[in-house]
């Protein structure tokens, strides 16, 4: 059972009416397991960066003016928001994610818990696991042909939480195991 679903569904909402969680964290550490499992125990919907096209090139800076533009600003205004999926593998558009207005809302992916939307953020879990690890899964999950881009992609990363300081503002740490997906949690 995911421990701060009881807390977060107590806390003021933050982004218009609703509580914005973000799992945050680098690539191959657990944040899209965490999230679903999150969004489950407090009966909300989450949305995950997989979802938004992101150059590599560009790192977590790539993606997350749609989200922002989508959902997170209409939200803001208690509106509803909503998006087209990107399919990685067909690589296009797919079908149309509505988000409603709804009492939480749980945003995952590198860079969702960013500093410039730091103020409507209701709470951010940081998910982390030893480099090795991480590269592990995300070439299990993709296939070792994109070693390269992975490994530039970890150092975007790096660079982008060491400006951001991300990690510094997590209202939670969760650490994942060296062995698989769910590992033990704090």
């Amino acid at each position: 059972m995911i421990s701060p679903a009881l807390p977060i569904k107590e806390l003021a909402p933050s982004c218009g009416p609703v509580r914005l969680v973000a799992v945050d964290g680098p690539a191959g550490a657990g944040k899209t397991t965490y999230a679903d499992e999150l969004a489950a125990a407090l009966g909300c919907q989450v949305v995950h960066s997989d979802d938004f096209p992101v150059p590599w090139e560009e790192g977590p800076e790539g993606w997350f003016a749609a989200l922002e533009s989508q959902v997170i600003v209409p939200l803001r205004h208690g509106l509803p928001g909503g998006f087209r999926r990107y399919d990685w593998v067909r690589g296009r558009y797919m079908e149309h994610v509505d988000v409603p207005v709804a009492p939480a809302l749980v945003i995952e992916g590198v860079g969702t818990a960013r500093a410039s939307i730091a103020h409507l953020l209701a709470y951010v879990v940081w998910v982390e696991a030893p480099e090795e690890t991480r590269l592990a899964r995300v070439l299990e999950r993709d296939g070792p042909a994109l070693e390269p881009r992975w490994r530039e992609w970890f150092a975007l990363e790096r660079a982008w939480f060491a400006a951001d300081r991300t990690r510094e503002r997590a209202d939670l740490i969760v650490e994942t195991a060296a062995t698989g997906r769910d590992g033990p949690r704090r």
